[in-house]
């Protein structure tokens, strides 16, 4: 009865489709030492919906088994960790493979990482589109001020300048900030003659 009940409690909790930088900035409730859900606003969070790179990955089917890999999608980095023959899961996911990911959130030692129940390998291109979904559907995302993003943007624009230059998507993947600000701040350089657009989508430094 109890594993039946924790089914059944698994299957209602929502797996929030967040970034990684989301879950680490949230608040771990405990009781009595016991890791119980993240708080964020009114959300309880204890299963999430990632899409996220792989940059790193362990994998041990001996007689301990244990496997991990790390995931980053440009707003920070989580591990996934599996046990026994959970660790098959992971078994060929390689380093740079882009994954969905559902997983149950855990602490350890004041680290959160994720236990896996769905791991996809996905196109590249679903890191842009779920940022974009996440920033569609939720106002609330604390967004940096306007001086910053803009000297980000162009630092990337300038850093990239000797190899033919950086593709906007990129650059919108690779900083933290809303994407309808990125592209605002892209224009206005545009349109001071900061920077110009050798191909449709290519910026480069005019200096």
């Amino acid at each position: 009865m109890p594993e039946m009940f924790e089914s059944e409690q698994k299957k209602r909790n929502v797996a929030y489709k967040l970034r990684i930088g989301d879950v680490l900035k949230s608040k771990p409730i405990t009781a009595d030492g016991r890791f119980l859900f993240l708080e964020m606003g009114d959300k309880k969070i204890s299963r999430v919906n990632l899409i996220a790179n792989v940059v790193d990955k362990y994998f041990n089917d001996g007689e301990k088994k244990y496997a991990s890999i790390t995931v980053d999608d440009a707003s920070g980095q989580i591990k996934l960790k599996t046990f026994g023959e959970d660790i098959f899961v992971l078994k060929d996911v390689v380093q740079g493979d882009t994954l969905q990911i559902i997983g149950t959130v855990r602490e350890y030692n004041s680290e959160l990482y994720l236990l896996p129940e769905v791991v996809k390998k996905v196109d590249t291109k679903w890191l842009l589109v779920r940022k974009l979904e996440i920033q569609n559907s939720r106002k609330d995302i604390p967004l940096p001020t306007n001086a910053p993003v803009r000297d980000l943007i162009l630092q990337r624009i300038r850093e990239a300048d000797n190899s033919g230059g950086i593709e906007v998507e990129k650059i919108i993947m690779d900083i933290e900030a809303s994407p309808d600000l990125i592209n605002k701040e892209i224009k206005k350089f545009l349109e001071e003659g900061m920077i110009y657009e050798p191909r449709p989508g290519i910026l480069r430094y005019l200096g």
